[in-house]
């Protein structure tokens, strides 16, 4: 299997974290066509009240089409009643079904106030790919970066980045900007917190 250059962080309300990390979630919804090529590593991020890093989980694929039919493919795995659903999707003319499997939850959640720890990082509203070079120092010093980085396949990295990683140079970024963040995208969706 070959290693991933970048993992890609969802934001999810804990009530849908908590059933994709049981396993009683397997498709996650966006409002519009999403394009993640099947095999990407998922980092699950609960937002307020949690407002940590949870577990992990892999991506198989990405059905994209109009919300009806996204809703008649879907509907027994995503985890919401068709009221909740038609209230999400209403005005959108696409729908994105986001297939998941291997969840892992993690024993010891990450906090929003360890990962702002290099001062540059900000949940996604929707969802953000994260750099593996970013992921190592967002987790760095905390318990629980071994564990997540072997539920993505990388436990043989190293978790550990020494101060002098962070000088400035002509290719990084400064501390006070994100760090090597590769993209980031907000899609029409209900906000999270």
């Amino acid at each position: 299997m070959n290693t991933p250059e970048r993992a890609l962080l969802l934001s999810l309300h804990p009530r849908f974290a908590t059933a994709i990390l049981n396993g009683e979630k397997t498709v996650e919804l966006r409002r519009q066509r999403v394009a993640v090529p099947p095999g990407t590593p998922v980092i699950i991020y609960a937002t307020s009240p949690t407002m940590a890093l949870t577990g992990t989980a892999r991506l198989t694929g990405v059905d994209a089409a109009a919300p009806a039919h996204i809703w008649r493919r879907h509907r027994s795995n995503c985890g919401i009643r068709k009221a909740e659903y038609m209230t999400y999707m209403e005005g959108a003319t696409q729908a994105s079904a986001l297939l998941l499997d291997s969840p892992q939850p993690l024993t010891d959640a990450v906090p929003l106030a360890h990962l702002r720890h290099t001062g540059g990082f900000h949940p996604p509203q929707s969802y953000r790919y994260l750099t593996l070079h970013t992921l190592r120092t967002l987790l760095d010093g905390h318990s629980a970066a071994t564990e997540l980085l072997s539920h993505l396949g990388l436990a043989h990295t190293p978790t550990t980045v020494r101060p002098a990683a962070f000088s400035p140079s002509p290719q990084t970024a400064s501390p006070t900007t994100p760090p090597h963040i590769v993209r980031s995208a907000v899609l029409l969706a209900a906000p999270a917190s």
